[in-house]
Parts: C-alpha cells; sequence; structure tokens
C-alpha cells in the first residue's frame, strides 16, 4: 500500500482516538457535575477538563502540523521523484532527476540521476559501437564477395595458363622449368585454399543462418560423405556413440565434425587412422569428443593450435591452410559451448589426441 495511504489511514485513527478521547471528558465531566460535589472539588474539576481540552486541542493542532510536515516534506517530494523516474522508464531518457527536498531525498536523486547519466552514456557508446560493427560489418560482406570472385578468379587463370604453358612446352622445358612452373601452380592453388578459408571462418555467425534443433547424426553423415575419399584412402575407421539433438546450425555443425574428422586422417601415426565420436549428457550441454590413434599434440601447445594460421608441421609434410581448429573453435563458441583439447585423454590404442567441446541440448532429448 502507498505511503500516503498509510498516513491516511493513521490520520483516521488519530482523528477517532481524539473524538473518543473528547467525549469521554466531556461525559465524564457531565457525570461529575451530577454527582453535586463540594465548591472546591468542582473547581478542581473544571480546571482538570479545561487542561483536559487544552491538551487536546494542542494535541490536534500538532497532529495537523505533523500532517501538513509530512505532506509537503515527504509526500509531494516522493511524488515527483516517482513521477521523474517514470518518465525515465518509459524512455525520456534525458529527463533530469531532481528534488529539493528533503535532504535525504535530495540526496538520493542525485545518486540516482548519477546512474542516469552512467547508463545513458554507456547506451549511446554501445549505440555508436553497433553502428560501427555494422558498418564493419557491411565492408566484410564486399570483401567476402571481392574474395570469393574477383581474387579467385585470377588465381583461377595463373594455374591453368601455368599448366597449359607446361603442356605445350613440354618438350622445351627442362627439369628447373617444370619445378618452377608446379610452384606456380601450387601458390596459387594454396592462396585460394587460403582464400576460401578464411571466407568460411568470417562467415561463421554471419551468413548460414540460426541454431534450430539439429540431429548431430546427421551432421556427422554429412561430414563423413564429404571425406569419404580420404577415408577410404587411409583406411579410417570411424566409430560413434548414439548422437544427440543439439540446439545449432547444421551447416556449421558439419563443417565442424569435417574438420576435426579431416584432422585425425591426416595427422595420423604409421597405424590405420582410427576414431571415435563420443558424447555425454552434461548439464544443459552435451560433451562430445573426437579420439584418434595419431601422432598427438604435445601438452605445451594446447592453446596455440586453436590459434588462426598457427602450425605445428612444416607445410610439405603435412599440407594446410592452419585455419581448421581456429574455425571449429569460433563454430563452438558461437554455439554457446567452448571446445579444447584433452591433455589427460588418450585415443584409441592408448596414444593420440582427444578434443573436446559442449553444444546447448535441444530440450530433453
Amino acid at each position: 500500500m502507498p505511503v500516503a495511504r498509510w498516513f491516511l489511514l493513521f490520520g483516521a485513527l488519530a482523528g477517532l482516538t481524539f473524538a473518543a478521547g473528547v467525549a469521554t471528558v466531556m461525559t465524564m465531566a457531565a457525570r461529575t457535575a451530577e454527582l453535586n460535589p463540594r465548591r472546591e472539588v468542582a473547581d478542581q474539576v473544571d480546571r482538570l477538563i479545561v487542561a483536559l481540552i487544552v491538551v487536546f486541542v494542542l494535541l490536534l493542532v500538532c497532529a495537523a502540523g505533523l500532517a501538513l510536515v509530512v505532506r509537503y516534506a515527504v509526500l509531494k517530494p516522493i511524488d515527483q521523484l516517482t513521477d521523474q523516474v517514470r518518465a525515465v522508464a518509459a524512455g525520456d531518457f534525458d529527463r533530469d532527476l531532481h528534488v529539493d527536498r528533503p535532504a535525504e531525498l535530495a540526496e538520493l536523486s542525485s545518486h540516482i540521476d548519477s546512474m542516469r547519466g552512467r547508463i545513458l552514456s554507456g547506451w549511446r557508446t554501445a549505440q555508436d559501437q553497433a553502428e560501427e560493427l555494422r558498418r564493419s560489418n557491411g565492408e566484410l560482406e564486399q570483401f567476402a564477395y571481392v574474395a570469393s570472385h574477383d581474387l579467385q578468379e585470377p588465381l583461377r587463370k595463373v594455374a591453368s595458363f601455368t599448366q597449359m604453358l607446361e603442356q605445350r612446352y613440354a618438350d622445351r622445358l627442362d627439369d628447373r622449368a617444370r619445378q618452377y612452373i608446379h610452384f606456380a601452380v601450387d601458390g596459387a592453388k594454396r592462396m585460394q585454399a587460403l582464400i576460401n578459408d578464411l571466407l568460411d571462418f568470417s562467415r561463421v555467425g554471419r551468413v548460414t543462418g540460426g541454431r534450430t534443433p539439429t540431429e548431430s547424426g546427421a551432421a556427422l553423415d554429412r561430414a563423413l560423405d564429404n571425406l569419404s575419399a580420404a577415408i577410404e584412402e587411409s583406411g579410417a575407421t570411424i566409430t560413434r556413440d548414439e548422437l544427440p539433438t543439439v540446439l545449432g546450425n547444421q551447416t556449421q555443425l558439419t563443417q565442424l565434425f569435417q574438420n576435426l574428422i579431416e584432422n585425425a586422417v591426416k595427422f595420423r601415426s604409421e597405424e590405420p587412422p582410427r576414431v571415435h565420436i563420443g558424447v555425454r549428457r552434461d548439464g544443459g550441454m552435451w560433451e562430445f569428443r573426437c579420439s584418434d590413434n595419431g601422432i598427438g599434440v604435445e601438452p605445451k601447445y594446447a592453446d596455440r593450435i586453436f590459434l588462426i594460421f598457427q602450425r605445428l608441421h612444416a607445410r610439405d609434410v603435412y599440407p594446410g591452410t592452419g585455419i581448421g581448429l581456429a574455425l571449429c573453435r569460433k563454430i563452438v563458441e558461437y554455439h554457446g559451448g567452448r571446445l579444447w583439447l584433452d591433455g589427460d585423454a588418450t585415443g584409441p590404442g592408448g596414444h593420440g589426441a582427444t578434443f573436446r567441446w559442449t553444444l546447448p541440448a535441444a530440450g530433453d532429448t
């Protein structure tokens, strides 16, 4: 109940008590007069009645004064501050919050207004940053378009015409010339692969759609289809647990499985690759793992391998652009999870590497 109503309630009770007291005094005075007391007693009673009436009047005046003080010194400033706060809450963020009295409410309004100013400043800064981010994203979209079309076309021409040059003048080229042509073609193809990987990295969370309930098993099936040639060539064996439904984007989850399994096949040991995809429930998340029997990763490189363009091996030994694991981590973080190398776990055969990541569960699956 509002404070004003509490004051009205207690004021009404005080008024009833005052009226009851006056009525009681008047009744007692009338009954005393009916007893015909001696003159001295009657005079004392009259003086007592007058004193009581004076006290009641003074109490009435004090109550009225207190009511005025409360009304104009407390209730009215509170109403004023309440109206100002409501105006700010309704969207008038430039509205100043200020009352003059009493000192306690004036100090409180000053603190609230200072907080309003800080929030407003932070909000406007966030708006400016969001606008700058939208502009930057627009420029990034333009760059992605240029990279996917205008930049790759010259690379395709370099590779194709260089190969045509080798075919047409093969009888006139020595081994060194053929080696130079090979370097040129290989460089153009690696540049194309790098551009495509950078585009995939930049697209995460921007142009691949939102997150919906997705069968992670179906995403794994698509990844295995894409890697069928590499799996068959290496003689790899892929096993899995029964995979759940998660809240995610199927295209990105396919990229995630594909990159992790491709790495497991690429960085294999002398034994045929064996990869296992496992999963367990962890609260509102599903924790996945990809274990292999490959060459493994030293624990000291557990963080470095997730940085873009970071490589632990020479390109001529293990080809690649150094973006795969960085892309995997970005995909997982976009889904609200985390990806890490489990340095304490080993893969099939007691060696290799185990990557773990979490994805949000889609309902009670």
